[in-house]
Formats: structure tokens, sequence, C-alpha cells
């Protein structure tokens, strides 16, 4: 009986010890490398110091390779190699190149201390393997022409015409990126009941958390609209994790195009175009930093900097 008793109540300690489940914590980092050093003749070197920097654990990369010359608003294809495999190596890392081409890319790269596994029908996410526990990521890189801030503010860029209202700015979003949103739709079906999912990218589309009435009251925006590509995510329970953490966009407008142009120019005009997003069972986002040069808008600061985006680092934890 002594010995029955001992060993239930040895039992019933261990269970009280014992977590009821463990926690993941990841940080998912979208970054535009723009060629990561190689369109001005540098090596990957700044590029991985980026990285480092943010303490990320996975990386959704956008222009992987070089831009032609010329590099049209409607004649811009990726040329030369990408330079993923050789950040990762670097880093120590797994690496998957995007290589399909399609609406939803744009010389992609997805990177991992995590052993990376293979990757959906149109090339837009994979499952990795963070210790046992299977997350998905999904990256992608959308088209900017017609680029809809642009035509809101009378600034030339390739053909489209102006306009002046939130309807016609949703209109022309829709035509310019929805076909790259139903890839990515049926891309994710693959990560039904994973622990975690992670869309980052440049989505070269602002967010209507950004656009809106108080933005405009503040002079950063010419007309509150609600954006409907980061809109379909955040419909279906995705977090814009830096939204999440700074939810004022007056206060934190959180710029990442572009650190290489004056904010008060004419001919450009500053945004939120680059994002991570996250959707899991209990996920929470525990912070969200912009990754950038010396300067007001970087919350984390890489000098020198070599790219004419800045970057966006979440935490989550599920």
């Amino acid at each position: 009986m002594m010995t029955r008793l001992l060993s239930a109540t040895s039992a019933l300690m261990l269970c009280a010890a014992a977590p009821a489940s463990a926690e993941t914590t990841l940080r998912v980092m979208s970054y535009n490398v723009w060629g990561g050093g190689a369109n001005e003749a540098k090596g990957i070197e700044e590029t991985v110091a980026v990285i480092r920097a943010a303490g990320a654990d996975i990386v959704g990369m956008q222009e992987t390779r070089l831009e032609p010359d010329p590099c049209t608003p409607t004649d811009c294809a990726a040329t030369g190699p990408s330079v993923a495999p050789a950040i990762a190596r670097a880093l120590g890392w797994h690496v998957y190149d995007q290589t399909q081409q399609n609406g939803a890319l744009w010389a992609n790269a997805i990177l991992s201390r995590y052993p990376i596994g293979p990757a959906t029908p149109n090339d837009l996410g994979v499952p990795i393997d963070v210790n046992g526990t299977t997350v998905w990521l999904f990256n992608i890189h959308l088209d900017d022409e017609p680029y809809q801030p642009y035509q809101l503010l009378g600034i030339e860029y390739g053909p489209a015409p102006f306009i002046t209202s939130e309807a016609e700015a949703i209109r022309f979003a829709d035509q310019t990126r929805g076909p790259a949103m139903e890839l990515l739709a049926q891309d994710m079906t693959a990560a039904e009941g994973a622990a975690a999912i992670f869309v980052t990218g440049d989505f070269n589309e602002p967010s209507g958390l950004d656009w809106t009435e108080a933005a405009v009251a503040a002079g950063q925006q010419p007309v509150a609209v609600n954006w409907p590509t980061t809109r379909r995510l955040t419909d279906a329970g995705f977090i814009d994790a830096l939204r999440a953490m700074h939810p004022d966009p007056v206060a934190k407008p959180a710029f990442t195009w572009t650190p290489r142009y004056d904010e008060a120019a004419a001919d450009d005009h500053p945004d939120r175009i680059d994002f991570v997003l996250a959707r899991g069972a209990g996920l929470r986002v525990t912070d969200a930093a912009i990754v950038g040069e010396d300067g007001p808008r970087s919350d984390i600061v890489v000098m020198p900097w070599p790219s004419d985006h800045r970057a966006v680092v979440a935490e989550a934890r599920f």
C-alpha cells in the first residue's frame, strides 16, 4: 500500500511540474534586400549584418537578384543569380530560393535557422520544423505598377491614370494584386492546422491601418483608404504584427519605403509597404520593430544600411 501511495504521489508531482504545453518563440523578418548589395557592386556582408542585428530566426527575403538596367515600371525582370544561398551560408542557415515565375514573386527566398520542407505548388510557402513544431512561412513580392499612392498624389509612374478617391484606389489595387493573392490563398490551404502561419513580403501597397482619417488630418496621407491586400489577410484572422504593437499610425508611421529619399520630396511618398503578418491558435505578437538606417524611422539601427527598403522584424509566441 505504501509503495502504491508513493508512486501515485510522485506521478502527481511530475504532472504539476510539467507545463501543459511548450511555448515557442520566433522572430520573423521581412526584408527586401535590393540585390543584397550587388546593385551597388557590394558584397553580402552588410545584408548579413542586418539579419544578425534583427535577431531573426526566419527571413522572408525579396529582391535577391539584380534589377536590370534600365528597370522601368512596366519592364523590370530580375537578372543574375540569387544572393540568398551565400547569405544563408554566411549565417549557417537553411535556404529555399523561390524560383517559380508568377505574379506573387520577384526574386524571393526564405532563410531559416530551422530545417525547411518542400514548397507549395505556387512556390509561395514552405513548412519549417521548429524543434518538432511545424510552422509555415509564405513570402511574397507583389506588383508595383500601377502604384496607387502615386496615382492618388499625381506622381508619374508608368501609364496608369491619376485618381482621386478611395474607391478608385481599391479598384486599381484589386486589379493589380488580386490575382497574386488568389495564388497565395491556394497555397495557404497546405498550412491548415499549423501551429503558426506567417506571411512576409514587399506588398507594394500600403495598409488601411495606416491610411486612416487621423493620418489624413496629420498630413501623412492624401485620403483615407481601406487598402484591400492586407485586409484580405486580416479579415482571415492574421495579425499585422507592427500595428499590433504600435497601433497609432500618426505616432508611429513605420515607413519602410524608402530610406534613400527625402520624405518631403514631391516626386515620391513615404509609406509602410513591407509586412509581417501572423496567425495561429493562441498566437500573440510580443515585439515588432523597423530595422533601418540611423534616423528617426528605425527602431533597430544598422549602418551602413544596404537596401532601398527598411525591414520589419516581429516576435511571436504560440
